[in-house]
């Protein structure tokens, strides 16, 4: 018995299409998202962190059955069970019509070493995840027919607590599959299906797990089995821990063994997409299994894998990409390259960088441009730096006219739009709206919604997020013992009436997340003005290799116990995708003050332009695209901080661009905010609104994204202009 079967088993008969719901993260974007689950036990179902799997196993059954007899909750079931069903065997997609050569029988296959679904399926760090979980959910949506290829990490990345002094530690968490949204792969037999793959001179058996996104399956590879030596069954611990010979041996299982799971499967793709270069050992496999095939040599098949292969880059730092030492190849690969019938210089070649030297580290992005036929940065900006950092390897060509295109990433937005806000929008631009959401006529009509209901709601989910901030802080201070009277303090924390700015990402030293706190004195001034106050909300984590992303955290930590600041900056610990939801749907403004051009894209102001907040950003990744100016040069749907002046000093840099944001803030933004009418409403501030999300919704979604990659990559020359760009309904 498959566990949906099972778990339908124990419902109660009304309830038993529950189980279909709960396996299948499509209801997780539909508008009932929000109760469907938390109704029938919200404890528990904050306990078990949104786990619908979880929540029906845990509830009583005398519970069950109370919410069975509820005819309004079993016709609420009834007609999101009928969606669902309409969903999953709709044959009219929007890809079926534009794209027809793309079908199940060879979909395209997506690979990544990370997929940031949901919340209780916790396999992603940040942002790369988050992408690929909606480029699926997109794909999903447009009928495109797509395979999704990762890992499954039994401890996931890890989970962040801050000591008394302010210093991150981590800890780790074990996930029960057993448990989750998954169902192991199982053959005709009921047995698991496997793979076995040599890694570091020893037989590892790989399995592989099935989580549903919709109409696309994504197949997860865990080696932590009986059967393998504990080492190898680490393999699939920690995302992202571990030294570089466990960082070499999961993109080995990524890349090689996701193509010998593809073959056991029989899955035949058309394209093998490669989301970032952490995949790109599955090229290498490719090659081996069709000469294999064929008899012909590794140079005889270079162009057919090259034919059948993209890239996607997500990095604007050549030296920041995976980079392997000669004799780490040497250990992982010598019984690999004669499989290929290459020799040691040929295979080492196909990662180097620059040919013939000998101290030349191997690099994944290397070896991905070299073997596929397009590859494409994620943004406008960085699709011209990375024609520039790998000009190197295309001596022969102009640097415009290095291979490198761009496809600029979008967010899903039936995901990422608050339901009060998508409720909004069913009332005033027509309920089509979450299907057309590329279509700019529609978000034309953002200028309709009252100032009043607008403001309105975005005071409701900013006040949601303040309270679910003190909930996280005053857990955290009790977690770490901290007097009763600081403890207390968090009653006075954030105010539901203040201006509220929001920074939460990865604190890496690039993304300068000290920066609004460069000159502390002009700083406090600022943000505790009497008239005019500013919060602000910062949540991310540092690697736990990155010390010096920890010492910014730490830094943060002791602002928040400033006098003259302790009620007006948090931190919220433990950031993941629910907290995210919280800040993009309750911030008024988000800062995003990276080094230029190290921001690929960014993907958070996007979601929270479709929320009706702010962006306050350096023009780099995504903003270079997103920012507009009226005729004098002022921005209409946000603020951009600073100018690139060239300047290689980052001191002299940092200066320039935290005196910029100091004006900012002080000059145009708190003026704007604090400029209310009689009614309270400050009119300037929901122009600006409105025209955030009249200008950055129809643009930076993954609609868009996804039918990009169909019309550019995936099918190249597809009009996709003939056809409007139409999601299945979802409600």
């Amino acid at each position: 018995m498959n566990p949906i079967s099972k778990l339908r088993s124990q419902l109660p008969f009304p309830l038993r299409r529950l189980a279909d719901l709960a396996y299948n993260y499509w209801w997780s974007w539909t508008p009932e998202r929000l109760s469907l689950f938390s109704v029938i036990e919200p404890t528990i179902w904050q306990r078990c962190n949104h786990n619908p799997v979880e929540l029906l196993e845990s509830v009583a059954y005398e519970r069950l059955s109370q919410v069975a007899e509820d005819p309004r909750y079993l016709k609420r079931l009834e007609t999101l069970a009928a969606q669902f069903d309409a969903y999953l065997t709709d044959q009219e997609t929007w890809c079926h019509r534009v794209a027809p050569q793309l079908s199940l029988d060879q979909p395209v296959v997506y690979f990544c070493t990370e997929f940031g679904i949901h919340e209780s399926l916790p396999i992603y760090c940040g942002g790369l995840g988050v992408l690929a979980g909606d480029h699926l959910k997109s794909a999903s949506d447009l009928g495109v027919p797509m395979i999704g290829i990762g890992l499954l990490y039994r401890q996931g990345y890890f989970r962040q607590h801050l000591n008394r002094s302010g210093w991150q530690k981590e800890y780790y968490d074990n996930n029960n599959f057993e448990h989750m949204p998954l169902e192991l792969v199982r053959d005709e037999f009921g047995q698991p299906v496997t793979i076995k793959l040599q890694i570091r001179q020893r037989i590892v058996r790989v399995q592989v797990w099935l989580a549903r996104i919709g109409r696309v399956n994504l197949y997860l590879l865990d080696t932590d089995r009986e059967d393998n030596d504990p080492v190898d069954r680490s393999l699939t611990g920690h995302l992202y821990g571990g030294n570089q010979e466990t960082r070499m041996a999961q993109e080995v299982l990524l890349g090689i063994g996701g193509i010998r799971i593809l073959q056991v499967l029989e899955i035949e793709p058309s394209v093998y997409h490669l989301n970032e270069g952490h995949a790109a050992f599955a090229l290498l496999e490719i090659a081996r299994a069709e000469m294999e095939l064929a008899g012909y040599s590794f140079y005889d098949v270079e162009d057919r894998v090259r034919s059948r292969a993209v890239f996607t880059s997500h990095t604007p730092v050549a030296n920041a990409n995976d980079l392997f030492s000669a004799d780490m190849m040497d250990s992982f690969f010598a019984d690999y390259w004669p499989l290929l019938g290459l020799s040691r210089e040929q295979f080492l070649a196909l990662g180097a960088r620059r040919l013939g030297d000998p101290w030349e580290p191997f690099s994944m992005t290397v070896l991905a441009l070299r073997m596929t036929r397009s590859a494409n940065g994620v943004s406008q900006r960085h699709g011209e730096v990375s024609r520039q950092m790998w000009s190197i390897l295309y001596p022969e060509r102009e640097e415009a006219e290095v291979p490198i295109g761009h496809v600029t990433n979008g967010v899903h937005a039936r995901t990422w739009a608050a339901p009060l806000m998508a409720d909004l929008y069913d009332q005033y631009l027509g309920k089509e709206w979450s299907q057309r959401i590329s279509d700019k006529e529609i978000w034309a009509q953002i200028d309709a919604i009252s100032d009043e209901q607008l403001w309105k709601r975005h005071c409701i989910l900013k006040e949601r997020l303040i309270a679910y901030t003190r909930s996280k802080v005053r857990q955290a201070r009790q977690a770490r013992g901290e007097a009763a009277s600081d403890i207390a303090a968090v009653n006075h924390l954030l105010n539901p009436e203040t201006l509220t700015i929001g920074f939460a990402r990865r604190f890496s030293p690039y993304k300068r997340g000290y920066l609004i706190f460069k000159d502390l004195h002009r700083s406090v001034r600022i943000l505790s003005n009497a008239k005019r106050p500013i919060q602000l909300i910062f949540a991310g984590k540092a690697h736990p290799a990155d010390d010096e992303g920890k010492r910014i955290i730490q830094r943060l930590m002791e602002w928040c116990r400033h006098p003259a600041l302790r009620d007006r900056v948090a931190f919220i610990e433990d950031y993941d995708m629910y907290t995210a939801k919280m800040l993009i749907q309750g911030v008024d403004v988000w800062l995003n003050n990276p080094r230029r051009p190290l921001e690929a894209s960014g993907t958070g102001g996007q979601k929270v332009a479709l929320n009706g907040g702010i962006n306050c950003s350096v023009r780099d990744g995504w903003w270079c695209e997103g920012y507009q100016e009226d005729a004098s040069g002022r921005g209409i749907n946000g603020w951009t901080i600073g100018e690139d002046m060239g300047t290689s000093d980052q001191v002299v840099q940092d200066q320039i661009d935290a005196d910029s944001l100091y004006d900012i803030l002080q000059k145009d933004m708190a003026r704007l905010y604090y400029d209310r009418n009689g009614q309270g409403i400050p009119k300037g501030w929901v122009r600006m609104m409105k025209a955030s999300i009249r200008t950055c919704a129809p643009v930076f979604n993954s609609d868009r994204m996804v039918a990009e990659y169909v019309a550019q990559i995936y099918a190249p020359e597809t009009p996709i202009e003939s056809e409007p760009i139409l999601a299945s309904a979802v409600s």
